[in-house]
């Protein structure tokens, strides 16, 4: 479909200045039949920048963000403003294809109850509608639909209108997918998997801790070198998270370095909304071995001696789930290298 072309476009809209030049040169289409875009993308374009509210009258933060961007944001931060789980946003700590991290200062919903925290981080989704999720059907089979409580939906009209996508199904599975990111940290978090502590979740948003410290983020755990005897100590804490998982009918579903930070000699797991059930769903075995093999990668760069075959092997008996073996194409991505690599050892 065409609005999905915007996808890349928008990506390119990263300051005010892009965006004028932009609608500038718009102006001037006509003489440029080349540059123009079809009818159809043209007037959905533009009333996808027209529907963005460009005004701070709700929420005044420090942030500056483009014409764009501020629209969403205060779409999707402007209740946790109103209800104080946060007092001003300070910038973005993370850009990416499905959602981005803002750094936030904690509001007093957050301080009250937890006195030593200033620092909050909001994931905050991009619009649906600019969202590229490839192959997510295979991350939501077995998986039941959840509401913005997290809660499973059992209405007959919404579940109708999830299998018939239309625009309010499209909606619904969109939230499904934050809830489960939601619902899935809260639940590690609470069995003691080191994951950041998340406070509350909205209709595009989750609030959780921000990992890292005024002016610097945590980095991911594949930008970090470590000493030998360090590097066996995080292998071990990250086998336990996933053994955690298991044991909560969790598997990551894209588990790497990538997405593992590091700070003050710890890791923290984040990025969860493609969780699949070890029970439910048929390609859990095969989506597990990849999340492994990943980090068992980084790990044997550090110099950890692994063999992860035999860990995925050893954990996934260990919990009473069963083996399938084969590894399908369709269960790999061909954009990511990762996943040719791990096709071309098969």
């Amino acid at each position: 479909m065409a609005i999905k072309d915007l996808f890349d476009f928008f990506d390119e809209l990263d300051d005010e200045d892009s965006i004028t030049a932009y609608l500038q040169f718009d102006a001037h289409r006509s003489r440029n039949p080349k540059g123009r875009l079809p009818k159809k993308l043209e007037a959905e374009e533009r009333a996808f920048i027209a529907a963005q509210d460009t005004s701070r009258a709700t929420f005044q933060f420090t942030y500056r963000a483009a014409r764009f961007e501020e629209g969403w944001l205060l779409d999707s931060l402007g209740g946790f403003a109103e209800h104080q789980w946060i007092s001003d946003v300070l910038g973005k700590v993370k850009g990416g294809k499905e959602a981005s991290v803002y750094l936030c200062r904690a509001g007093n919903a957050v301080t009250a109850a937890h006195p030593g925290v200033t620092l909050v981080a909001a994931k905050v989704y991009r619009p649906r509608e600019l969202r590229n999720l490839k192959n997510d059907h295979r991350y939501r089979e077995g998986r039941a639909d959840l509401d913005s409580e997290g809660r499973q939906i059992i209405d007959d009209g919404a579940l109708h209108a999830i299998a018939s996508r239309s625009a309010y199904g499209e909606e619904l599975r969109h939230q499904s997918w934050i809830a489960y990111e939601y619902t899935t940290i809260a639940t590690l978090h609470a069995a003691g998997a080191d994951v950041p502590k998340p406070y509350t979740m909205a209709n595009n948003a989750i609030l959780m801790d921000f990992i890292g410290e005024a002016g610097m983020a945590a980095p991911a755990l594949n930008d970090i070198s470590l000493e030998r005897d360090q590097a066996r100590v995080l292998f071990d804490r990250a086998v336990r998270n996933l053994e955690i998982m298991l044991a909560h009918e969790r598997v990551h579903g894209d588990l790497s370095a990538y997405n593992i930070l590091f700070w003050d000699g710890e890791i923290t797991l984040i990025d969860f909304p493609q969780v699949v059930s070890p029970k439910s769903n048929r390609n859990a075995w095969t989506i597990f071995q990849r999340d492994v093999e990943r980090v068992c990668e980084y790990f044997a760069g550090q110099g950890v001696d692994c063999n992860p075959h035999r860990l995925a092997r050893d954990l996934w008996t260990a919990c009473g789930y069963p083996v399938r073996e084969a590894v399908h194409p369709r269960d790999l991505n061909p954009d990511d290298p990762r996943d040719r690599r791990l096709w071309e050892r098969r």
